[in-house]
């Protein structure tokens, strides 16, 4: 589950980082890995990529403290797209070693991102309309249903699920169409290459 990191945290965060703290990096870590990690993994599709990549990730934050800049945005947002930016060109240069097509290279990359993405979204939302979403995709529950299980009215449950599904929205558009490819199957709740919940009235 995601953690709430308010501002004035970040921003401590990175000034602790900037004088060499160690224990920093090591709150940092327990805080984020698992987030770059699943970010990385959704990307290359592969545990030992995605480890390397989460090392790369937290070895940069570390060498380059400063390159976050509170003023332009959440400390997990830097490190969501720092992460991104690593399994990106990890995936690339896979690629290229693999002697693949550039426009094969090119779908996966978009098919990648966008499920990073929609993952990014899905652990960075409210609890509230994650857990809306969780219960109506995972659970196929009927909004009644949901309502209880979240111990809220049916129009609150209609209304988490809807502003739920506004977010990830801004994730599908990336997506090509037809089917997936292998660095989209894996199902989750955030998953770019699902339809979305079905939910039944």
């Amino acid at each position: 589950m995601a953690h709430d990191t308010p501002p004035r945290w970040d921003r401590k965060m990175q000034q602790r980082l900037v004088r060499g703290e160690a224990a920093a990096l090591g709150e940092l870590y327990d805080r984020f890995a698992s987030l770059v990690y699943g970010l990385a993994y959704r990307v290359l599709d592969e545990e030992g990529a995605a480890s390397a990549v989460t090392r790369e990730v937290f070895a940069r934050v570390w060498e380059h403290p400063d390159a976050y800049r509170p003023k332009d945005g959440p400390l997990r947002s830097w490190l969501a797209a720092l992460t991104r930016q690593e399994a990106v060109h990890s995936l690339r240069v896979r690629h290229e070693a693999d002697g693949g097509p550039p426009e094969e290279l090119e779908q996966r990359v978009r098919v990648a991102s966008a499920a990073a993405r929609a993952d990014y979204i899905v652990t960075a939302m409210p609890s509230t309309l994650r857990a809306a979403l969780e219960l109506a995709h995972r659970g196929r529950r009927t909004y009644p249903e949901a309502a209880r299980d979240l111990g809220v009215t049916d129009a609150e449950a209609r209304r988490r699920l809807r502003l739920g599904l506004q977010l990830l929205s801004t994730a599908t558009p990336l997506l090509p169409p037809g089917p997936a490819g292998p660095a989209g199957s894996a199902g989750s709740a955030g998953s770019a290459g699902s339809a979305g919940p079905e939910v039944r009235s």
